[in-house]
């Protein structure tokens, strides 16, 4: 336990370390509007249209912003669908091996859209992950968290293998850090993707209101549904939309 009172600590310092880091994520109200309907599930065949034309759509803008506002960034989006059995819904940003952007998003994902905005604004939030630079960010967070823990706990009289166990403590708290205002600030960013590619964003980001609510809890990873889609509502009317 004594252990994990120094992660948490080295949590804390991480925070404050050099990582550095974009415009925090917008305020948004603190009770959202009421979402639009989105409409009945889509059918397969009608899911799988609409994700293909949200591809030819969406792609080119997200590739176009990440041209403009990185530099030395490979902006060729791989976009795929994770056909694994057993996947949950649920998308995802990667890199492959050669440092390409890749975005995948899985079936049953596809199986509960109700609109092709839906699909549009996830894509938007995922190819949004890699403009804003957050898996690099993440990294270095999660490096410097597992090296204060180790300093800390090796100050403490710590064994080797106690040392490298709290190591990997502070890695995952340090990659934990940020995460909820890097979901903030690629769903203000996927906003934009969005509304440039022709879509409803609001209308998009319905779908947090099916998802089971993180809640504001110390170390998870996302932040309240309630708040996500307060930012897209905010950012939708800051460009004009609403």
């Amino acid at each position: 336990m004594r252990w994990m009172w120094i992660a948490a600590a080295c949590l804390g310092l991480a925070g404050c370390a050099g990582v550095p880091m974009g415009p925090g994520p917008m305020s948004g109200p603190a009770m959202p509007s009421p979402a639009p309907d989105p409409g009945p599930l889509l059918t397969p065949a009608d899911a799988a249209r609409a994700f293909s034309d949200v591809v030819a759509r969406v792609e080119p803008v997200a590739e176009q912003l990440c041209l403009q506002r990185t530099r030395n960034v490979p902006c060729d989006f791989q976009i795929v669908v994770d056909g694994r059995p057993g996947q949950q819904a649920n998308a995802y940003q990667t890199l492959d091996p050669q440092g390409r952007p890749v975005v995948a998003l899985t079936l049953a994902l596809l199986d509960d859209a109700r609109n092709a905005d839906e699909l549009a604004f996830v894509l938007g939030h995922e190819t949004s992950h890699h403009i804003l630079g957050h898996i690099p960010r993440q990294q270095e967070s999660a490096m410097t968290g597992a090296m204060l823990a180790g300093v800390l706990a090796q100050m403490g009289g710590a064994a080797p293998e106690t040392i490298r166990s709290v190591q990997q403590m502070g890695a995952s708290m340090g990659a934990r850090t940020f995460s909820k205002d890097f979901e903030l600030e690629a769903d203000a960013l996927g906003t934009e993707i969005t509304l440039l590619s022709g879509y409803d964003p609001v209308r998009g980001a319905a779908f947090f209101t099916r998802l089971p609510d993180p809640g504001d809890t110390f170390l998870g990873s996302h932040p309240p549904n309630g708040q996500r889609i307060a930012i897209v509502q905010r950012r939708a009317a800051e460009l004009g939309y609403y």
